[in-house]
């Protein structure tokens, strides 16, 4: 088995994770659609920050040319795994739910229990919501809610996000892209009329080698957290895969990877590269264990109380320096950048000129502060 270092594993992972240029003989995939198959899966529980997440990856693409690609269907949002909003490939929206969603569905009947919401009621809000959306329908989330509630079914506060959710892992709705600031709806079948249907294994092989080649080298055990399939799901995945998948030892922990990977240069990564990513980028939210990336003294920061919600990052040589925030108006988006490490005039500028890749993609004029 091929051994590797843990820097040369970095430099590898970046180039999945950014679509380094041996893709197609280009420095990046065409378009949303080739980026999100080529990961697997995008999360997308945050609007903003997923558009960036396409962004990153797809230089010279505005927030707008990510949402016409969105309206065209090139991918769609659902809750395919672990109970999180995601982005898919909406051909394979069908089958990423009945293969990983289904653990989640499973404990829809506790959450129901909690909430005093029965399964008849939430069957039935199932049904209105797909009738009221068939035949080309999208309504927002407002207006999802005043449907049900003149059907007299409850929808005010959580009952309405878990009866909304319920009906998308059962594979009922989807989300389409924003109505105004509003999330909106959609049939699924009508966003996804050709649905792919593999069984049971190819499923598996197939989220094996989309996940390993867009985020490897890692482990079974990132791939098993990462989908929320089981241990033995994971492994009958990397068994399915067969040689399409190779290994490779980091620190005397087995990783996979797309074997293509290891024919990559050790310059596919710039020493000096400078990424500001958004906070739910799968950079980071793709692994459980992201110590190639991050700092174990820095997680506080990134994961302000460990309560899920990650703050946006900014990477120097693929490891975490900084969080950042933003606030935008009608012609400027004003960044303050949060050190993590002491930073040199010459980061600073990187990191300054990194952020006008953003403000094209916002379309605003960039003003960066930094300490």
């Amino acid at each position: 088995m091929v051994q590797i270092t843990r820097a040369q594993a970095l430099t590898l992972r970046m180039a999945s994770l950014l679509l380094r240029g041996r893709h197609h003989g280009t420095d990046r995939l065409p378009d949303v659609a080739g980026v999100v198959t080529w990961l697997g899966a995008m999360q997308a529980q945050d609007l903003a920050s997923g558009l960036w997440s396409f962004g990153v990856r797809l230089p010279g693409y505005t927030a707008g040319d990510v949402t016409a690609a969105l309206e065209r269907r090139e991918a769609l949002r659902t809750w395919p795994m672990r109970g999180t909003v995601h982005f898919v490939p909406s051909r394979d929206a069908h089958w990423m739910l009945d293969l990983m969603g289904s653990r989640a569905l499973a404990g829809a009947a506790r959450r129901r229990e909690s909430l005093g919401l029965s399964e008849e009621v939430a069957d039935r809000a199932v049904e209105v919501l797909g009738a009221a959306v068939a035949g080309g329908g999208r309504l927002t989330r407002s207006q999802c809610m005043a449907v049900l509630a003149d059907k007299g079914i409850e929808a005010a506060g959580q009952f309405g996000y878990h009866l909304l959710w319920y009906a998308s892992q059962r594979g009922v709705l989807c989300i389409a892209p924003n109505v105004g600031n509003e999330q909106s709806f959609v049939l699924l079948d009508e966003w996804a009329p050709d649905p792919h249907r593999p069984d049971r294994d190819e499923a598996l092989a197939t989220i094996a080698l989309r996940y390993f080649r867009g985020h490897g080298p890692t482990t079974r055990q990132d791939f098993a957290g990462w989908t929320g399939l089981t241990a033995a799901d994971a492994k009958r995945g990397i068994m399915a895969a067969g040689d399409r998948l190779a290994s490779v030892t980091v620190d005397g922990v087995e990783m996979y990877l797309e074997p293509a990977l290891l024919d990559t240069a050790p310059s596919a990564m710039d020493s000096h590269e400078v990424l500001v990513l958004p906070g739910f980028d799968e950079y980071l939210l793709g692994y459980k264990n992201r110590s190639l990336m991050l700092a174990d003294e820095h997680k506080p920061a990134i994961i302000p109380g460990n309560n899920g919600i990650f703050q946006a990052t900014v990477v120097c040589e693929g490891r975490v320096v900084g969080t950042w925030k933003r606030s935008l108006t009608k012609t400027k988006v004003q960044i303050v950048v949060h050190p993590l490490v002491p930073l040199g005039k010459a980061d600073q500028a990187r990191i300054e000129q990194a952020f006008e890749g953003y403000a094209r993609f916002v379309g605003r004029t960039p003003e960066v502060r930094l300490p």
